[in-house]
């Protein structure tokens, strides 16, 4: 957990910093656009009230309140989900990405009525029109690594070689057969009824 909450944090701090940086240092709230290593980079003002590349936009309070009790709904579960499983380091710090980036857009969403997306690449003639920010890339890449480095774990043997240790649960003991041997369906004859 300790890892998780320190890259959510993490992932947290970068994002509003760089928003406050960009949007409100530079002005880019009121420039509109700041070209950088045009056409690659450039800081592009956007107000995004939808999901993400403005998919959904409304100003209505109801999707601005409802995306943000979404978010801390996915939040809140992939918190419960690192802490009550033993996922890989990887997975626990993808989901310190995706729980940074997610509360990140959720105090734009609070404070201004959407997320404040400055960030735009563009390449080889193409135009890209979309803007995005760092909890954007935070969110997509711990979407990405959870679904990559999530994996199932079996429960390790308890002492005995049945059940698991880390559940705490007991396997049920294995009957013997008449002939004192150990049977696979708990039945003489090898699991076959006579």
């Amino acid at each position: 957990m300790r890892l998780t909450a320190l890259t959510a944090l993490l992932t947290f701090v970068i994002d509003q910093a760089t928003k406050w940086l960009v949007v409100w240092w530079l002005g880019l709230a009121e420039r509109g656009a700041i070209d950088l290593v045009a056409p690659w980079l450039t800081f592009r003002m956007a107000w995004n009230r939808g999901i993400n590349f403005g998919v959904g936009s409304s100003d209505e309070a109801i999707v601005r309140w409802g995306l943000v009790v979404v978010a801390l709904a996915i939040s809140a579960w992939v918190w419960r989900w690192v802490g009550r499983s033993a996922p890989s380091r990887l997975a626990r710090v993808s989901g310190g990405l995706l729980i940074g980036g997610a509360l990140g857009n959720v105090v734009d969403r609070v404070l201004y009525g959407a997320v404040a997306d400055f960030l735009n690449m563009s390449c080889c003639g193409i135009e890209n029109p979309y803007a995005f920010n760092v909890a954007d890339i935070a969110i997509f890449a711990g979407a990405i690594g959870l679904v990559l480095f999530t994996r199932e774990t079996k429960p390790a043997p308890d002492a005995s070689g049945n059940g698991s240790a880390k559940t705490g649960r007991r396997a049920a003991p294995r009957r013997k057969a008449a002939s004192g041997k150990d049977d696979a369906g708990g039945r003489p004859g090898g699991g076959k009824t006579p």
